[in-house]
């Protein structure tokens, strides 16, 4: 078995880096979480693992606009972002689906969508296209974001970050809690993305829904990558999953 440890994201950018992210310093008041954080990414699925606690929602935080990064740069689709607000970034193509949805309680299905569907006419994702990805939520558009259940919320959240029509999707812990059938439509919907041209960036703890949605895996120890591997190894490695999923074999 081979693994290979990612090195600086300006001597690994890929040709055609849709995202680069370099030396990226993130943390909260005086404790530093993200530790000199570099990778690069092309229109393709990625998976971001590790335990809890290694830093892995703040890179989704600091990549996203929601917490500013201390140093380190940023660069999607050639533009710096690594000062710009949320809604800059969305605006640029980056997409956010948080950990726990953040979904309104009293709004509908159809209402959560029709909030983003603005400007949406013409273009790949309207609320349609969510409704067709997901028929589910079709079955569904007028209950209200507390009457869904776990899986249903996550799709909604999923088809709320497509209306923006973006470049990239980042999503965190997307498959959390949810039922293995639910997982799979989750999974199924991250390689359609690829497939029509949209970067998936996904954090995970899910073994089965990490490998299956990436073959590229990056491994997050302590604030920053120690390791980059792929599906197959991590799947066919227990020494591995233990080391850095905690999943005993």
């Amino acid at each position: 078995m081979t693994t290979t440890e990612p090195t600086s994201a300006t001597e690994t950018s890929r040709p055609g880096a849709l995202l680069t992210v370099t030396d990226l310093c993130a943390g909260y008041g005086a404790a530093r979480v993200l530790d000199r954080v570099s990778f690069s990414m092309g229109v393709e699925a990625v998976c971001v693992i590790g335990r809890n606690g290694m830093g892995k929602t703040t890179l989704c935080a600091a990549l996203t606009g929601m917490l500013r990064p201390t140093s380190g740069q940023i660069v999607l689709d050639g533009r710096h972002l690594e000062r710009s607000q949320p809604e800059r970034i969305a605006r640029h193509g980056m997409a956010y689906v948080p950990q726990g949805r953040r979904l309104f309680p009293s709004l509908t299905v159809d209402e959560h969508l029709a909030m983003l569907a603005k400007g949406t006419r013409g273009k790949r994702w309207t609320p349609d296209a969510v409704y067709e990805l997901f028929p589910r939520l079709a079955q569904r558009r007028r209950n209200g974001g507390a009457e869904l259940s776990g899986g249903e919320q996550q799709m909604l959240a999923v088809g709320r970050a497509l209306l923006l029509n973006g470049k990239l999707v980042v999503m965190d812990e997307p498959s959390e809690g949810l039922a293995p059938t639910i997982v799979d439509a989750l999974i199924d919907a991250t390689h359609r993305l690829v497939d029509e041209g949209v970067a998936v960036l996904v954090v995970e703890q899910n073994l089965r829904a990490a490998t299956e949605i990436a073959e590229r895996q990056l491994v997050m120890v302590s604030g920053r990558f120690e390791l980059e591997t792929t599906a197959a190894e991590l799947r066919a490695s227990p020494e591995l999953q233990r080391r850095y999923l905690g999943v005993d074999a």
